[in-house]
């Protein structure tokens, strides 16, 4: 069952009433939207209500809006909230219609203020195309669609549970308010913040360096928010006033590093922030200190290793990064920053750090994007050359269409030096074909072979001519394209190398050559075996259970299939994950394990439809399935087939999954 919720923190305070009423209109309603002003707490609300529908045995998908800056990346960032890798060359929204038409999640799209209007175009068309869909959206106005039910969030009693919120912040930070003393001030100072949630937990931050009588002659005096006459909403100024309040409270570093923490879109670890925000004054240890100054202060929140500001504090920074006139800098660095690690993740494919590369772009996919925005506006260069580094690493962890939109926009632009602007092409011909459109990769083949400089780049241009050969069943003239190339390029080790032995081993199992296949395949697999390459050794594990099936080798198949699956989830790779599950069932179905191989089959045929596509792969597995899957209606019939079916779609790819594999998945 689909269910990728944040964490729920601990310590959520009252809401009982808010939370029923919440619940009463999830049940009645497709649409509902949360409303209030920034800090008033309407996306732990809204988490909250998910935990409890998510609890219920309803599937649930989490959107995080709020690292966009602007709706580029909305349907992206959507469809990757619900599984759904889209590898189909239509209109993205209609692609993620249809992928949601028989099923019935909830959805929640967190922090949908600054892309309102494209929320609410993207909302009417799923909910046109999915009845059975409903979306939870959080926002500080509503997205003014018919049949909306809008929630308005308010800010908590100011003297029982804003009282509580910032007792129990407290008590987390080592300073209990007990005495009778301490809990006048404490409901003294969360009536004049409204009992806004934030803007509590920004003074309990407080509260480490001072007494709350301190905090409270600060908070008072200092800003007299008694007085304020600024313009808009008591409750905006109260969290206006706090926020402004703590960066007033804050030490000349801490400061500091609130304004340059604010390029970052996602959450972002300590090396990461001590790379892109130090200099000047911000000396490694002084940024240390800052950090774990503003994380006590609740300016940051951390989810593990990573840490993140909440919008409303991301602002605050990012108009102080503008007023100390250091916004194109900081994000220049930032961005300069990424290249270098795309690099050195290029650099390290080959080898033992392939898999922690892959989960590194998972994590930082949003600060990725940040980067290669930053380039498209201002080094053209740099753009082409990222996006070239990004994009097949994205097409294989269900990023294909950000992929394939950077990869032309990049493109499009003048100045990019050639083994850049080759990479690209390639990477961009990688997308086409994943996408079904071979004809197009097969152009940009030629184009990348004509421009290329070097024998990677020659090598990557086989490659993907002879995955469109394979594809479209010319398994020939694919080993011919590899054969060439590897050739003219004896005696190179490069990741095109490996690429192109991989076309080889494939165009001979469709060419019916099993021993020199099997024999090419052992060895590359020993070769990435040895190098602790993972991508290419799944594809040989593929192709030898492939082999073994046409040869009789149940075992061996089951084998083979089960390490290739085991690569591509570590990756990520649906696509992947699709291809070996049903070379997987197959095998199982040979062994005469029916039920395990129907299981096989029903969750293979959901990871086919996640990506938009019919099940797809080189012509010679067609008949491979057709048989295997008769050959397991036979053993179960028909009726126990389909129930097994049913059961194994009911429980989840994640859960099913797991269990084929055996006790490794757990690892």
């Amino acid at each position: 069952m689909l269910s990728n919720l944040p964490e729920t923190p601990t310590g959520f305070v009252g809401r009982a009433s808010e939370l029923a009423r919440l619940d009463e209109a999830l049940r009645e309603c497709r649409l509902v939207t949360l409303t209030g002003v920034g800090g008033v707490g309407k996306s732990r609300l809204a988490l909250h209500a998910a935990d409890r529908v998510g609890g219920g045995g309803r599937a649930v998908a989490w959107a995080d809006l709020w690292p966009l800056p602007d709706d580029r990346l909305l349907t992206a960032t959507v469809a990757d909230a619900l599984d759904f890798s889209d590898h189909t060359a239509i209109d993205p929204v209609d692609a993620l219609g249809a992928w949601l038409t028989d099923q019935a999640p909830l959805l929640v799209l967190d922090s949908c203020e600054h892309v309102t209007s494209s929320c609410r175009d993207l909302v009417r068309r799923l909910l046109d195309a999915s009845p059975g869909l409903t979306v939870l959206a959080t926002s500080r106005e509503p997205l003014g669609l018919g049949g909306e039910r809008v929630v308005e969030v308010e800010p908590l009693p100011a003297d029982t549970d804003a009282v509580r919120l910032l007792r129990h912040r407290a008590a987390a930070l080592d300073v209990p308010l007990d005495g009778a003393e301490d809990l006048v001030a404490a409901a003294r100072l969360c009536r004049w913040l409204q009992g806004i949630p934030l803007a509590v937990e920004l003074v309990a931050g407080q509260l480490v360096d001072r007494g709350i009588g301190a905090v409270e002659e600060a908070l008072l005096s200092h800003l007299d928010i008694a007085a304020d006459r600024s313009t808009g909403p008591p409750r905006h100024r109260a969290v206006r006033t706090t926020v402004g309040w703590s960066h007033e409270l804050c030490t000349p570093p801490e400061r500091l590093l609130w304004a340059r923490l604010s390029v970052f879109r996602g959450p972002v670890d300590a090396d990461t922030v001590l790379a892109v925000c130090g200099g000047g004054p911000l000396t490694p240890p002084l940024l240390t200190s800052a950090l774990r100054g503003l994380e006590r202060k609740s300016v940051l929140t951390r989810r593990g290793e990573r840490c993140r500001m909440l919008d409303t504090v991301r602002e605050y920074g990012r108009m102080w990064l503008d007023e100390l006139n250091e916004t194109h800098v900081v994000s220049e660095r930032h961005a300069r920053f990424f290249l270098d690690r795309a690099r050195e993740a290029d650099a390290g494919w080959l080898g033992p750090d392939q898999m922690r590369w892959y989960r590194w772009t998972e994590a930082t996919h949003a600060d990725l994007c940040a980067a290669l925005d930053h380039f498209l506006t201002t080094r053209s260069g740099a753009a082409v050359e990222l996006s070239g580094l990004l994009g097949f690493l994205w097409s294989c962890c269900g990023h294909l269409p950000e992929a394939a939109d950077y990869l032309e926009d990049a493109l499009s632009l003048p100045g990019a030096p050639n083994p850049a602007r080759v990479r690209a092409l390639w990477a961009l011909g990688v997308t086409h074909v994943l996408r079904g459109d071979v004809q197009s990769a097969r152009h940009l083949a030629d184009a990348c072979g004509r421009a290329a400089e070097d024998a990677d780049g020659r090598l990557r241009s086989a490659y993907l001519m002879g995955l469109a050969h394979l594809l479209t069943g010319r398994p020939m003239a694919a080993g011919h394209a590899a054969d060439l190339a590897l050739a003219q390029a004896a005696g190179v080790t490069a990741p095109g190398t490996v690429m192109c032995r991989l076309v080889r081993v494939f165009a001979l199992t469709g060419q019916g050559f099993l021993d020199r296949a099997r024999e090419e395949a052992e060895s590359l697999r020993a070769e990435c075996a040895a190098l602790g390459e993972w991508w290419t050794r799944s594809y040989t594990d593929y192709q030898l259970a492939l082999i073994a099936l046409f040869e009789d080798r149940a075992t061996h198949a089951v084998t083979h299939a089960r390490s290739m699956l085991e690569g591509k989830r570590h990756i990520g790779d649906g696509f992947g994950l699709a291809l070996g599950l049903d070379v997987l069932a197959a095998a199982l179905a040979a062994e005469g394990a029916a039920e395990p191989a129907a299981a096989a089959y029903a969750i293979g045929e959901t990871l086919w439809s996640s990506v938009g596509h019919p099940q797809r792969g080189t012509p010679e597995l067609g008949p491979v399935r057709v048989h295997y899957e008769s050959t397991v209606r036979s053993l179960l019939g028909d009726e126990r087939y389909e129930t097994v079916l049913l059961q194994s779609a009911g429980r989840g790819p994640d859960a099913v999954l797991a269990e084929l594999l055996g006790p490794a998945a757990q690892e």
